[in-house]
């Protein structure tokens, strides 16, 4: 069976609007929460977010054509391009048939869809835009980015809610192992903090409503915590065939040996009691990679902020892989929704190569019911620990459930 491993990593998250730059905001236990400036949010019930501050795509797009793309396609082609660079990854132009690109993005281009219905309603059908379209696909992601390189292999868009950057990373490397693809660009993006996608959750009675104190809202596991704060941006990987990558000199940052996917078939929203499907989808990595469960040294946890959601994924944690440190990155960055599993693969990868496991942060008082679990959350400071087996969760409305499983590159 082929390997396939990590060399190159990008991203632009509300803690940073690079890899680096993210994983030392989160080492140091920072927040990128706070109140929205993307639009006038003052009559919502939620008014704090994860945003992308400062994020200028003229950085990665030329003026002429930003046009072509929503939000969440810059973010994409920003932290593919990252990646890429990253990486040192420059394939012939008949290696490129053999690349393929796999974006997840869980909704659209909804920020552009809610500007080009004002459009209509204002000034009549005749003054859309031709580009509207194309500009708001979820699968434009990674079809501007296949456009962009010239990567031939597959390219598609994996719509999974908040699973859909594991996905896309997990089926990526399948392709790669099956032979049919020598590398990939492989991750998630998302951009609906907008009207729509703020209202939308907060209807639900998702969002955290604690606008007084945003860098204290996301607070996952925690006694207090009242709803997930959403947030957007991108996470990529370049995913490579191991000795393809070693033959051209590449730096490997970690291996990703194996992946898991499960349906709850359950709820709408919730997810199954006891988190059953995302037992079984962390089961299936470690299956899929041949690991014990004890070999598991960290899991970065879906850990969104909600009650039920919390409870049941670390019901799942224990009887999957027992106490290895858990924590949730998203205590920090807020939710990306179809990017967080992109942006968080790009941690887990840096974990490995730097041996420290990001904190939990906002985890005052656990919740009693996980408490009696036993769990180490790494709450308030990261921590150092050489990490062999890294787990990652992404799970999303519908039952979906994702779970990846990465190495170190010397394991």
């Amino acid at each position: 069976m082929r390997r396939v491993v990590i060399t190159g990593v990008g991203c632009v998250s509300p803690n940073g609007l690079d890899a680096e730059s993210t994983w030392s905001s989160l080492l140091e236990g920072r927040s990128g929460i706070a109140p929205i400036e993307g639009f006038d949010a003052s009559a919502f019930a939620s008014r704090i977010a994860g945003e992308c501050k400062g994020f200028d795509p003229l950085r990665f797009i030329e003026k002429r054509n930003l046009r072509e793309g929503d939000r969440f396609i810059h973010l994409a082609i920003a932290a593919s391009s990252m990646a890429l660079e990253n990486a040192g990854f420059e394939p012939t132009e008949e290696q490129k048939e053999r690349v393929g690109t796999l974006i997840g993005v869980g909704l659209y281009g909804v920020g552009l869809v809610e500007s080009t219905h004002r459009v209509l309603l204002e000034r009549g059908p005749g003054k859309i835009s031709p580009y509207f379209m194309p500009a708001m696909l979820a699968n434009l992601a990674p079809g501007q980015v296949s456009m962009r390189y010239g990567f031939k292999g597959p390219c598609y868009t994996h719509t999974s809610a908040c699973a859909s950057g594991a996905h896309a990373i997990a089926d990526a490397a399948r392709l790669i192992r099956s032979g049919e693809i020598d590398a990939a660009v492989a991750g998630g993006a998302e951009a609906a903090v907008t009207p729509l996608g703020v209202s939308g959750f907060t209807a639900m009675r998702a969002l955290s409503t604690r606008n007084d104190a945003p860098e204290a809202a996301s607070r996952p596991f925690d006694a207090d915590r009242d709803g997930f704060v959403i947030a957007e941006g991108a996470g990529i990987l370049v995913l490579e065939e191991r000795d393809a990558a070693i033959a051209r000199g590449a730096n490997v940052i970690a291996e990703l040996l194996g992946s898991g996917a499960t349906a709850d078939a359950y709820h709408l929203t919730k997810p199954a009691p006891g988190g059953e499907g995302a037992r079984r989808a962390m089961s299936l990595a470690l299956k899929s990679a041949r690991v014990d469960p004890e070999c598991v040294d960290y899991v970065n946890a879906h850990g969104t902020s909600t009650g039920f959601g919390d409870l049941q994924e670390c019901h799942a944690i224990r009887k999957a892989v027992g106490t290895p440190w858990v924590s949730s990155t998203k205590s920090m960055t807020g939710h990306l929704l179809g990017a967080a599993g992109g942006l968080e693969a790009v941690l887990c990868s840096l974990a490995i190569r730097d041996g420290r496991v990001p904190p939990t942060i906002n985890l005052d008082r656990v919740d009693p019911e996980i408490a009696a679990l036993d769990i180490d959350f790494v709450p308030a400071a990261a921590r150092e620990r050489r990490l062999q087996v890294v787990l990652s969760n992404s799970f999303g409305f519908g039952g979906t459930n994702c779970a990846l499983l990465f190495g170190a590159p010397d394991r």
